[in-house]
C-alpha cells in the first residue's frame, strides 16, 4: 500500500481498522481462519489479497490460504464454473438468480464458514467488498444470506484530466495518471485507485477529458498506447474497463486526411484501422466517449451530418470488437446574444437528438447531463430521458463538485441524485422514473446505465475535503442500487471512514444530509442557478454570465427575476416534457416553488406556496444558509478528541472556510437583490 495512508484519509473508506469489541471478535473468527480459492483469474486474485489484507487488518490475525474447503471457520471464493462443489449448500438454480457481476454471500456449515459466489469472478470480487463493508460496519454474520445483482449495466467514471497533470474542474490536486505531457512513473496510486472503484462496484472509466486537447489526441497511437494498455492491466484486475474521450477530428490531427466527414469512406476506414490497432494493444478496450460540435469541439455539424451520422461512423469501427460509443449530449449554442431571449440553452439536447431516435446503432449510448443546463445546485431534470425509446440512453452526473462548493464546501450530493433518479418522467404513464430509463428495463435497451465526472486528484486523502470522499462512495453505492437511501448509503460511508462511535456517526451523517440545502440556501434560490464568477465557477457573482455570448440565466430587472420557459408566453422548454410534467410546469399554480425561477419569470412580490414573497424568501435563505453554515462548523468542532488529528483538524478548516465565504454569498446577493428591486427586508437585518 501507499505510504500516503496514515490517517490523511488516503485509505478512504477501505480503513480496515482492528475491531475491539470482543463479542464480534469471537464471532468474526469462528468464520474466518482460512480463506480457500480453487481458482485463479486476474480478478479473484484481487479479490483473494483484498479479503487477506482487510481479515488480517480487522481482526489482527494471521490466516491461511489453501485451495481445500474442508473443516470449519473458512471463507470460500467460487465462481460459476466450480459450482457443483456447492451442491447442497445452495440451491440448483442460483447461477440463474445472478447477472454476470452478482453474487451471494451465504454462512455454511451451521454459521461455521462462509461461501462467496459469483456466476463470474468479479461478481466474487464485488461480494468480497461488501463482507468487508459487513465487518467494517459491525454486523452480525450468524445466518447470513445476501444476494445481489447491480441494478445499473454500466457503472462509470469520468475523468476529466489533462496529460499535462492538470484536471478541468478538478478540485483535488492534480492528475493521479498523467504529469508533463506523459504518463506519471509510479503506477501504484492507480492501482488503489482500483480498489477504491471496485468496493463501490465501478466497471468503467476513462482517463482523460472529454475536452480532448492536441497532446491527449495521441493517446490513441502507438505513442501513449503501450502506456493506456499498462493503466487496462491495473483496471481489470479489478473489473474496471478502460475507455478513453477521443477527439471527433482525429482523422485530420493524426491521419493526415483533411475532413473528419463521417460519411467520407476514408474517415471511416481510418476509423476501423485506428480501432484495430487499439484493440491490439488492450482487447477489452471499453469504447470511446465524444463530445463533439460543443462548446468549440469539432464534430459532424462541420460536414452538414448529424450525431447519429457521427456516432454511428465511431460505432461501426468499434462494433467488430464488442466497444460501445457514449455521445455527449451537451450540445448547445454558446455563441448567444444575450438580447434574443428566445435563444434557451435548455431546449438544446431535445431538440438537437429528440429528432434522431431510432437511427443510432446498437451499441451507440447518448451521455444525458442529469439536468438541461449544467450540473446546477438545483435544476429541471432533463426531459430526454425517456424521450427517445429506441435509442439507448446513459445518465451523467457530477461527483467533482464544479457549482457547488468546489470541494472547500461541504455538499452532499447523493440527495440531489435520489431525486433525480426517483424523477417520474410519464414516459409510460405512471412509475416511468428515470432509474428506470436508465437501467434499460422501460425500453430494453441494450446499452446503459449511469455515469459520472469524477472528484479525485492526487491529493493525498483523494478529494480535497475529507467528507467530499462521500458522494465518490455514494455515487458508486447508490447506482449499484438506486433503492438504497441516502441514509443508508451515508451510515455505511461514516462507519467505515471514521468508525462507529455513535456521537460520530450521528454528527456526520447529519452535516452531509443536511449540507445540499443549505449550499442551495445561501447561493441560488428557487432553481435560478449560475450566479457565479466566470471561469473558475467559484464565488458569487449575480451578473458574472447574464451578458455573456454563453447564456442569460435570471433575467433579473427592477421588476421581477427568473426565466419564462413557458410554451404560453416564454422559450417553450416546459413542452418538451410528457404532458403530466409539462403541465405541472407550465403553471405558476403548480410549479414547484424549488423550481421557480427555472421556469417562470415572476415580480419580486410574488407569493410563494409557503405565503412568503420570492424577495423575501432569498433574504431569509440566505441569511438562514450563514446560520446553518456557521452550525456545521459547530458540529464538527464538538468532535475534536472523536476524529484523529489530522483529519479533524483538515476538515475543521475547511468549514470554516465554507462558514467565511457563505457570508460572502450572502451579502452580494441580498446586496444585488435589494439594490434592484427596492424593496427592503422585512426584518430589518444588515443588508449593505
Amino acid at each position: 500500500m501507499n505510504d500516503l495512508k496514515g490517517n490523511t484519509g488516503y485509505e478512504g473508506w477501505l480503513r480496515y481498522s482492528k475491531l475491539t469489541n470482543s463479542e464480534l471478535r469471537k464471532e468474526y473468527h469462528s468464520f474466518f481462519e482460512k480463506i480457500v480459492v480453487t481458482e485463479t483469474t486476474e480478478v479473484l486474485t484481487s479479490a483473494k489479497d483484498e479479503l487477506l489484507n482487510g481479515l488480517s487488518s480487522i481482526l489482527d490475525t494471521s490466516l491461511e490460504v489453501t485451495n481445500i474447503p474442508e473443516g470449519h471457520s473458512y471463507v470460500q471464493l467460487i465462481t460459476k464454473s466450480n459450482v457443483d462443489l456447492l451442491s447442497g449448500i445452495v440451491s440448483n438454480n442460483l447461477p440463474s438468480q445472478l447477472n454476470d457481476e452478482g453474487y451471494l454471500i451465504k454462512a455454511i456449515n451451521d454459521n461455521n464458514a462462509l461461501v462467496i459466489y459469483g456466476n463470474t469472478d468479479k461478481g466474487v470480487l464485488y461480494g468480497v467488498f461488501h463482507l468487508l463493508r459487513l465487518l467494517q460496519t459491525k454486523t452480525s454474520l450468524i445466518n447470513l444470506e445476501v444476494i445481489e445483482n447491480p441494478k445499473n449495466q454500466l457503472r462509470m467514471l469520468n475523468h476529466w484530466d489533462n496529460m499535462d497533470g492538470s484536471i478541468e474542474r478538478g478540485y483535488a490536486g492534480k492528475s493521479i495518471f498523467f504529469e508533463d505531457n506523459r504518463f506519471v512513473e509510479d503506477f501504484s496510486r492507480i492501482k488503489d485507485y482500483a480498489r477504491l472503484l471496485a468496493s463501490i462496484g465501478i466497471n468503467g472509466t476513462t482517463i482523460n477529458n472529454v475536452n480532448v486537447h492536441e497532446v491527449e489526441t495521441y493517446l490513441i497511437t502507438p505513442k501513449f498506447l503501450p502506456d493506456v494498455a499498462r493503466v487496462a492491466d491495473i483496471f481489470r484486475a479489478y473489473g474496471v474497463k478502460l475507455f478513453l474521450s477521443v477527439n471527433y477530428a482525429s482523422t485530420i490531427q493524426l491521419g493526415g486526411l483533411g475532413t473528419a466527414d463521417p460519411l467520407d469512406v476514408n474517415v471511416r476506414n481510418w476509423w476501423k484501422e485506428k480501432a484495430k490497432e487499439v484493440y491490439s494493444y488492450i482487447p477489452d478496450f471499453g469504447g470511446v466517449v465524444v463530445k463533439a460540435d460543443s462548446e468549440h469541439r469539432p464534430g459532424p455539424f462541420t460536414y452538414g451530418r448529424n450525431h447519429a451520422d457521427g456516432s454511428n461512423m465511431l460505432a461501426e469501427a468499434l462494433e467488430p470488437f464488442g466497444g460501445i460509443v457514449l455521445w455527449r449530449c451537451f450540445v448547445y449554442n454558446c455563441l448567444q446574444n444575450w438580447r434574443d431571449r428566445s435563444i434557451d440553452r435548455a431546449r438544446a439536447a431535445y431538440d438537437h437528438f429528440k429528432p434522431l431516435d431510432g437511427q443510432f446503432k446498437e451499441n451507440v449510448l447518448l451521455q444525458i447531463k442529469n439536468g438541461p443546463m449544467d450540473f446546477q445546485v438545483r435544476e429541471g431534470v432533463s426531459p430526454l430521458f425517456g424521450a427517445m425509446p429506441n435509442t439507448n440512453q446513459i445518465l451523467e452526473f457530477q461527483v467533482t463538485q464544479e457549482y457547488t462548493g468546489q470541494q472547500r464546501h461541504l455538499c452532499y450530493l447523493i440527495p440531489q441524485w435520489k431525486e433525480i433518479l426517483d424523477f417520474d418522467t410519464y414516459a409510460k404513464g405512471e412509475g416511468s422514473t428515470v432509474k428506470s430509463v436508465v437501467d434499460g428495463s422501460m425500453y430494453q435497451y441494450k446499452y446503459s446505465g449511469i455515469t459520472a465526472v469524477v472528484n479525485v486528484g492526487n491529493d493525498e486523502n483523494w478529494t480535497g475535503h475529507t467528507l467530499a470522499q462521500a458522494n465518490l462512495y455514494g455515487y458508486g453505492r447508490l447506482i449499484w442500487n438506486p433503492e438504497l437511501s441516502s441514509e443508508e448509503i451515508t451510515d455505511e460511508w461514516v462507519k467505515a471512514t471514521f468508525g462507529t462511535d455513535p456521537n460520530v456517526i450521528e454528527t456526520v451523517s447529519e452535516m452531509l444530509l443536511s449540507s445540499w440545502g443549505i449550499y442551495e440556501n445561501y447561493t441560488s434560490p428557487l432553481g435560478v442557478g449560475w450566479m457565479v464568477n466566470p471561469n473558475h465557477h467559484y464565488g458569487p457573482n449575480v451578473d458574472g454570465y447574464e451578458y455573456d455570448r454563453w447564456g442569460t440565466y435570471h433575467f433579473a430587472d427592477c421588476k421581477g427575476i427568473g426565466v419564462d420557459r413557458t410554451v404560453a408566453t416564454g422559450t417553450g422548454f416546459t413542452g418538451q416534457y410528457f404532458e403530466e410534467n409539462a403541465s405541472l410546469y407550465e403553471s405558476l399554480e403548480t410549479c414547484p416553488d424549488e423550481l421557480l425561477l427555472f421556469f417562470h419569470h415572476v415580480p419580486y412580490t410574488h407569493e410563494l406556496k409557503s405565503g412568503i414573497t420570492v424577495i423575501q424568501h432569498i433574504y431569509n435563505t440566505h441569511f438562514e444558509g450563514v446560520e446553518q453554515a456557521e452550525e456545521l462548523k459547530n458540529r464538527w468542532l464538538a468532535l475534536e478528541g472523536k476524529i484523529d488529528d489530522a483529519r479533524f483538524k483538515h476538515v475543521l478548516a475547511r468549514q470554516e472556510e465554507q462558514a467565511e465565504h457563505s457570508q460572502e454569498w450572502r451579502d452580494i446577493i441580498n446586496t444585488y437583490f435589494y439594490r434592484k428591486s427596492g424593496i427592503a427586508d422585512e426584518k430589518n437585518r444588515k443588508i449593505y
